[in-house]
């Protein structure tokens, strides 16, 4: 279950993340100008946004087995289709289809993954399950920027094609729905009643402010502050991505072994803080401690993910978490797309120190917002 659970989101982080890597053959082979290239690379993304939480309540309804399934064989189709298009608009619409279908998997692989590890093994599994998203941003970095470069965009387009229709059919194998008790009033009450999930949520928005700034702009600050070329800062970035993924894991893995989500989460958040208000404070100088603590932000920025997911998921219960890490996601969504452009104009007005220490406060806000869940876990 876990393996097809990070099998699934992976290839749904191909689906919607891949159409990144096509801007340059966009831009130079066929003609695009910049702006129409990023709106074409956007569309999976808008198609994202638009359907977590409806994914999420079709979870809740139909059980995680018929909506991973609905899911990937839409993305699929839609990926197929974009292979067969011509034009901008009609590229654009394809992708934004199968973004539309691929955020299926947001809810239903970490529902799966939920359902069927015990409570103190669920945050060594959850963290496995995030690695997914890295890896498969990684895989579309390597494959589809090759493929396009070598043999166009139609050709590319066949990665994410052929890997949602792979993820069909293990999940067709191999997924079954987690046991859940009967549907009574007593069994799914409002987990919104209490402030528990709207706490970890606006935890949850404000840990995404750093993590996006320096996903966004560490390359670029490599560069131009630096001097580094871009294939050096590219590789150390990629890189970086390995300590970021293992973070996850050992946060989730720390969890279960204090029989506690929101404690750990709380030492992320103070980590967080303080790393980027170090890289701030550093950004300008030409230590060489500045880049080991951009390498440090990337692990510690990300290392939260898996901890609220699973707290958002175990709290929300089987009939309301489908709806209830739909919000989630689609929180963090909004707040990266309006926190990279502020960082930017940050950047451009004030420069990277002041920019890498104004987005720790968004950890140092989050910790007193953190629940003081520190009892045990949910069975």
């Amino acid at each position: 279950m876990l393996a097809v659970g990070v099998l699934a989101q992976g290839t749904s982080a191909i689906t919607i993340n891949g159409p990144a890597f096509l801007i340059p053959t966009l831009a130079r082979r066929d003609g695009l100008s910049l702006t129409d290239a990023a709106i074409v690379a956007a569309a999976p993304t808008i198609g994202v946004m638009l359907t977590l939480i409806a994914w999420g309540y079709a979870v809740d309804r139909y059980g995680e087995r018929f909506v991973l399934a609905v899911g990937l064989a839409g993305a699929t189709a839609a990926s197929a289709l974009a292979t067969q298009v011509h034009g901008t608009l009609a590229l654009a619409a394809a992708l934004f289809v199968a973004g539309a279908f691929a955020s299926s998997t947001a809810s239903a692989s970490g529902r799966v993954v939920v359902g069927w590890f015990p409570a103190h093994r669920r945050g060594l599994a959850m963290g496995i399950r995030q690695m997914a998203q890295p890896l498969g941003v990684g895989i579309a970095a390597i494959s589809i920027a090759v493929l396009a470069d070598r043999h166009g965009v139609a050709t590319a387009l066949l990665v994410p094609c052929l890997a949602t229709g792979i993820a069909l059919v293990a999940v067709l194998v191999v997924v079954l729905d987690p046991p859940r008790p009967e549907r009574t009033l007593a069994a799914s009450p409002n987990p919104y009643r209490t402030d528990f999930l709207w706490r970890v949520h606006a935890v949850s928005v404000l840990l995404v402010i750093p993590q996006f700034a320096v996903w966004t702009f560490g390359l670029v600050w490599l560069v131009d502050e630096r001097g580094w070329s871009a294939g050096a800062a590219g590789a150390l970035i990629a890189l970086s991505q390995v300590p970021g993924a293992i973070g996850r894991i050992v946060a989730g893995y720390v969890s279960d072994r204090v029989g506690s989500r929101m404690r750990p989460l709380r030492w992320v958040a103070v980590a967080a803080g303080l790393t980027m208000l170090l890289l701030g404070l550093t950004a300008q100088s030409g230590w060489w401690v500045a880049i080991a603590l951009l390498v440090i932000a990337t692990t510690v920025t990300v290392a939260d993910n898996g901890l609220a997911f699973t707290a958002v998921a175990e709290r929300a219960g089987p009939f309301w978490s489908g709806r209830a890490l739909g919000v989630q996601n689609t929180a963090q969504f909004l707040t990266a797309a309006v926190a990279a452009p502020l960082a930017g104009a940050a950047i451009s007005h004030w420069g990277y120190t002041v920019a890498f220490s104004l987005t720790a406060l968004g950890p140092l806000i989050a910790v007193p917002l953190i629940p003081r869940n520190e009892g045990e876990l949910p069975d």
